[in-house]
């Protein structure tokens, strides 16, 4: 009896141990599921971004190759320039592409000449172009079937659905043959795009490795580059970004002092003698604490000022754009607004633009005597770049204490760019380039 009563309990010890492994199974096969499709999602991504890039490069070896068979003609000689320009450049595009997606493509110091003969001994031309040809190709290839394997899954898996509704010899799959007449046929194109999915699932991550892999290997600077230069200006950067920081820190320090806190300590103040009040002249003390409410009233509205100089809270509700609007608004000279930024940039990028807006806006105010200003915002290709111009009297310079110093030592803490052009008479242009973060 009591062997027969134990093995039930083992039983059950068994089958509880086998659906906590089955619960674990499950458990497991969502997260591999889940992975696998993140992984071909962004792979397809990656292979859909490479396409605008190959096109180009498919674009640009034609031109070169008629510029080589043109060259004894003369012709070739004379746009032999612009090309290398424009190869120098679609390289540039290519490794800000791949960095967003990956480790950084550090571009080689110096920048590649644009002189024919130069640019035939120059090794880093060499392998761009070794990458051109090999992206206008194959990497062409590879983003298309990226850009059609999608549509062919859902086509044909969906074929089932709306087969009857289609004239009788219409092509059946996606892959330009074959006729369907009968259930059997349409759940066969079904089976191709199911076998499409499976592609997508399994091979597009290798895909677009294999796609980024030239970019990646000839686009990043050589073994004989010296990258001494490229730490410096990181190393530059880094500094910046500290010293904005420790700026910024004491900014907040000295609102927060000489602001908040005497009003705080005036509220303190004045709240003792209405106490103090109260049993001598109850209508005094009334007075005293009107006056108390008004200063903790202050200090409120200079808490929410400095809470709103770290990070507005208008980025959030009303995006770069209505952030802008409100700060053109407020201006005292006449501001026009212009952005264009189909997707939301990074919220320190944003931030950044939008107090380089502000600080601008102000120097425009204070000391241009401009009648009106113009503000340019434009986001493509990982990058944020924003233009102030007004019709002032130009004149302005870092060292003249206007808060260029400022706003440039919170770009270069973005590894960002400013360029400043304002001759004496006018007008005067503020650039900014900052990387998006998108």
């Amino acid at each position: 009896m009591a062997v027969t009563g134990t093995r039930p309990d083992r039983a059950d010890e068994g089958g509880g141990e086998s659906e906590a492994g089955g619960e674990f199974g499950r458990e497991g096969l969502r997260a591999v599921a889940g992975r696998t499709v993140r992984a071909a999602g962004g792979a397809l991504v990656e292979l859909v971004g490479g396409l605008g890039t190959a096109a180009l490069a498919l674009a640009l070896l034609l031109l070169l190759a008629a510029a080589a068979v043109t060259a004894p003609l003369g012709a070739g000689l004379l746009l032999a320039p612009p090309l290398l320009r424009a190869l120098h450049a679609l390289a540039g595009r290519e490794r800000g592409r791949l960095g967003r997606r990956g480790p950084e493509v550090v571009a080689p110091e110096p920048a590649p000449p644009t002189r024919l003969r130069l640019a035939l001994a120059d090794p880093t031309t060499r392998r761009e172009l070794h990458w051109l040809a090999r992206h206008g190709t194959a990497g062409l290839l590879l983003g298309l079937a990226g850009f059609l394997l999608p549509l062919s899954a859902v086509r044909d898996t969906a074929f089932p659905l709306y087969w009857r509704f289609m004239p009788g010899d219409t092509t059946a799959t996606s892959f330009g043959y074959g006729v369907a007449h009968s259930w059997a046929d349409a759940f066969a194109v079904c089976a191709f795009g199911i076998g499409a999915v499976a592609v997508i699932l399994g091979l597009t991550p290798g895909m677009a490795r294999l796609q980024a892999d030239p970019g990646r290997r000839l686009l990043a600077a050589g073994p004989d580059q010296d990258l001494s230069l490229r730490v410096a200006e990181l190393t530059a950067t880094r500094a910046a970004a500290l010293d904005a920081h420790a700026t910024e820190l004491r900014r907040i320090e000295r609102a927060l002092h000489d602001g908040t806190q005497n009003r705080l300590v005036s509220v303190t103040v004045l709240l003792g003698a209405a106490r103090r009040q109260v049993a001598r002249d109850p209508s005094r003390a009334d007075e005293i604490l009107e006056r108390a409410q008004s200063a903790a009233e202050q200090a409120l509205a200079e808490l929410r000022t400095v809470s709103r100089s770290i990070l507005p809270p208008v980025l959030d509700d009303r995006g770069l754009a209505g952030a802008l609007s409100g700060l053109a608004a407020d201006c005292p000279v006449p501001c026009r607004i212009d952005v264009d930024a189909p997707e939301r940039c990074a919220a320190s990028a944003e931030a950044t633009a939008y107090f380089v807006v502000a600080e601008a806006l102000t120097n425009v105010a204070k000391h241009s005597g401009a009648r009106s200003v113009t503000v340019t915002v434009r986001a493509r290709g990982g990058r944020l770049r924003l233009t102030v111009a007004d019709d002032g009297r130009g004149g302005a310079e870092e060292a003249g204490g206007s808060g260029l110093t400022g706003i440039r030592r919170r770009i270069a803490a973005h590894d960002g760019t400013l360029r400043l052009a304002s001759p004496p008479g006018g007008p005067t242009t503020l650039e900014v380039d900052l990387p998006s973060g998108s």
